[in-house]
């Protein structure tokens, strides 16, 4: 049995203060890992260089970092051993690749590459996500994860969600964040006369609830979406999927499917992911 460890999973912010995809997907790493080695919980800006330098940590996983302190940035780049465990693209200036042809980036919005380039590993949500990260930093160290981490109570729902009779009808996500483009997908709704309703913000179980009711999900990202969640949620809950080339779960080899068998692909990701990232920090 490998030694118990001393993991510190570092992030922006944990899905307590924001149930974004990326956090919820965080957090449930962390339970799993937390079965067998301690895991803690810290705030990027919180962060401790002294933690760092005196060894208090056997590794780091560094989820968003963009409040990270420049000393502690320093430290951990000079004298940690750490997985980026990335959910967009923090190797451009403005995280945003989709702006530049083929997603190749110049040079010169390119940043923090000698922090990507010190990492054991740059893990990514999808091969999508992958390629452009490999395309713009050429390291070797990055990995393809092929999905994300859904709790079994979640995993549960949506099965139970996905056999339920659905209206003819199309889903749109409400939400303020552009890069998310609601409006382009009411504009599409609106041009192919195709009957439509919006989901507002709310609790997560609610919003899975209210989606299954739909026969088909509409979205049209205008970044790259690393593997859009909620595209493979509606594949999940029997739904058809609406979108562009900026989702990176359809990608996958396994997005084709739906239902109980994509949700068995996903219970057996909560195996997978936890025992790359421990191949990675054991290795």
């Amino acid at each position: 049995m490998s030694k118990k460890l001393t993991i510190a999973f570092v992030a922006d912010y944990f899905a307590d203060e924001i149930p974004g995809g990326g956090e919820v997907n965080n957090d449930e790493l962390i339970k799993l890992l937390s079965a067998d080695h301690t895991v803690l919980k810290v705030k990027s800006r919180n962060l401790d260089p002294a933690a760092i330098e005196n060894g208090l940590v056997d590794f780091y996983i560094i989820s968003n970092f963009l409040e990270l302190s420049y000393q502690s940035y320093t430290y951990l780049t000079e004298r940690a051993s750490y997985i980026i465990y990335e959910h967009d693209h923090k190797y451009v200036r403005n995280r945003n690749p989709a702006q530049y042809e083929n997603y190749e980036v110049p040079q010169s919005e390119i940043v923090n590459l000698q922090f990507y380039k010190n990492a054991k590993a740059i893990l990514c949500q999808s091969t999508f996500h992958a390629d452009i990260v490999r395309k713009n930093l050429g390291l070797d160290t990055i990995k393809s994860l092929g999905g994300n981490l859904w709790s079994s109570d979640s995993l549960e729902l949506m099965s139970s969600l996905a056999s339920q009779e659905k209206l003819d009808m199309c889903a749109i996500m409400q939400t303020d964040n552009w890069h998310k483009n609601t409006i382009g997908a009411v504009r599409y709704c609106k041009i192919k006369n195709l009957p439509h309703a919006l989901i507002p913000p709310c609790d997560y179980h609610d919003f899975l609830s209210r989606l299954a009711t739909y026969r088909r999900l509409v979205f049209f990202p205008q970044t790259p979406e690393t593997l859009s969640r909620i595209a493979v949620e509606a594949r999940m809950m029997g739904m058809a999927v609406v979108t562009n080339q900026n989702v990176g779960a359809t990608k996958e080899p396994w997005f084709h499917l739906k239902g109980e068998e994509l949700i068995e692909v996903m219970r057996n990701k909560r195996e997978e992911i936890p025992q790359i990232v421990m191949e990675i920090i054991n290795g």
